[in-house]
């Protein structure tokens, strides 16, 4: 029988922690009735630098359930991404397979037995896919369908309506540990991996507690890092964007010598005006975008550790 982790990545949840135990717990418990996972299957909660009583209530957890709960500290905050590889990597070595859901409890926990299902059929990877998305808001529906066609069309293969609830098995884990790289989209990493993959469908819930940790701005820096650390598309259209205003400069350069012949030269100041701002913020926008991908190059070539594990409450045989 194999050994399931639930992998569980943690900032500011003590709203919430208490629930999402208590209900994982719930579902270890109903798969291991139906000898579908091991005995000692545990859910593992990852604590990303919580400056509340987050990793307190983890080690309460784990005291109450030792063989069940378990715990990681990470040394200081490293963003979701991070945290989330930090525990896959660690319950690598742990179990035979994982599942990784955040600890809001929006994901569906009920679909996990239908992933456990694909898995015993063949499957590496099992996908947990949103059905619709009509408890969003049409701003933030909007701005995630328009993500993933921007994505597709940059050339980086994703799961529509996918984010990180998902399982795989211990060797999709293994080729996913030969990725070294800093600057992490996990949603466009896992496509990469290959192997036999499902989708599960499930209806996204409403937040039982707390606040949701991923406002605009880091949902906007996700998706940045989504599409600089699989595509050279946006350089690309840069230089064209670059041909096309030489272009349009030569052709501006002959007409103000044909004028010039002619002695109809009038003089231009709004156009000038115009033109030097618009190429200016071009030339802006060129630089900004290359210095993006720059910095990026300058931070892998460091090859300095994603993260630092303080920490490690494994869990107990009971």
């Amino acid at each position: 029988m194999d050994r399931l982790c639930i992998v569980v990545p943690c900032y500011n949840e003590e709203e919430v922690l208490k629930i999402s135990s208590e209900a994982l717990r719930s579902v270890l418990a109903d798969l291991k009735g139906k000898g579908k996972i091991a005995a000692d299957s545990f859910v593992l909660f990852v604590n990303d630098g919580s400056r509340d009583r987050t990793w307190e209530l983890i080690e309460e957890e784990h005291r109450l359930y030792p063989a069940e709960v378990s715990g990681l500290k990470l040394a200081r905050n490293v963003g979701h991404q991070f945290a989330l590889t930090a525990g896959l990597l660690t319950a690598k070595d742990l179990c035979d397979v994982t599942v990784s859901i955040d600890a809001d409890l929006q994901d569906d926990t009920a679909v996990i037995e239908e992933m456990i299902d694909r898995y015993h059929e063949g499957c590496e990877i099992v996908y947990g896919v949103r059905k619709e998305r009509k408890t969003d808001t049409f701003f933030k529906r909007f701005t995630a369908q328009s993500f993933y066609k921007l994505m597709a069309a940059m050339g980086v293969r994703t799961v529509y309506n996918h984010a990180d609830f998902r399982l795989m098995s211990k060797r999709a884990l293994e080729e996913f540990a030969k990725y070294p790289e800093y600057n992490l989209y996990l949603r466009g990493m896992m496509p990469l991996i290959g192997f036999r993959t499902a989708e599960v469908l499930y209806d996204r819930k409403e937040r039982v507690a707390g606040e949701s940790k991923y406002p605009l701005k880091k949902m906007l820096a996700l998706a940045f890092d989504g599409i600089s650390s699989f595509s050279v598309k946006p350089i690309s259209m840069v230089l064209g964007l670059g041909v096309f205003i030489v272009f349009c400069s030569v052709l501006a350069a002959i007409y103000a010598l044909i004028s010039y012949g002619t002695g109809h030269v009038v003089p231009g100041w709004t156009s000038l005006m115009l033109s030097i701002w618009f190429l200016g913020g071009i030339q802006l926008l060129a630089i900004g975008l290359i210095g993006q991908y720059i910095g990026k190059v300058y931070i892998e070539v460091k090859h300095r550790p994603r993260y630092t594990i303080e920490t490690l409450l494994a869990p107990e045989e009971s």
